[in-house]
């Protein structure tokens, strides 16, 4: 009887410092994990709004009435059309916010410039957010029409926008 209790004692503990160690090992490698996946969501995102910018710079320089349509997607993160009226300096700008990042994408609170894309990372005391820009300088861009700050939320599908030069300004439609 002594063996067979001697046994089960053995094979608990080793099972118990098996788990530990499985613990400790994911403890220190998951936030690595978990940065590696927010840096992918942060490169996505601006590969994404490169994408949109072009459409956007294809339409101006094609002439007025010409029209572009870009599958957008988005799985985190909120997009942001600003017209120029309620733009700072009367500047429009397509911007992309992303919050709940285990860690910042670049320095905190100094503005980076990739391509035409503006990044600025802010840190908080336990998540980061990065938000990404792109202005447009004596261009207004109007969402249907109209002068108005329109945002959008992450879907798991993507958002369909049209693109048209009206000659004086852009405009932007959201498509089904």
């Amino acid at each position: 009887m002594k063996k067979s209790g001697q046994v089960w004692i053995e094979t608990v503990l080793y099972t118990l410092i098996g788990l530990a160690l499985i613990g400790l090992a994911l403890g220190f490698i998951m936030p690595k994990i978990n940065e590696a996946r927010d840096r992918a969501t942060v490169e996505q995102a601006i590969n994404s709004l490169s994408e949109f910018d072009a459409k956007v710079n294809e339409v101006i320089e094609t002439g007025s009435g010409n029209v572009r349509q870009i599958e957008f997607y988005m799985k985190k993160g909120e997009l942001h059309i600003v017209s120029s009226a309620y733009a700072t300096n009367y500047i429009s700008e397509i911007s992309l916010t992303l919050d709940g990042l285990s860690a910042p994408y670049s320095e905190p609170g100094v503005e980076i410039d990739i391509g035409r894309i503006k990044v600025n990372s802010t840190e908080g005391q336990k998540t980061s957010s990065v938000s990404l820009r792109v202005p447009y300088n004596r261009i207004n861009i109007t969402y249907n029409n109209l002068n108005e700050d329109r945002k959008f939320t992450a879907a798991p599908t993507p958002y369909k926008f049209f693109i048209e030069n009206k000659g004086n300004w852009i405009n932007i439609n959201e498509g089904s």
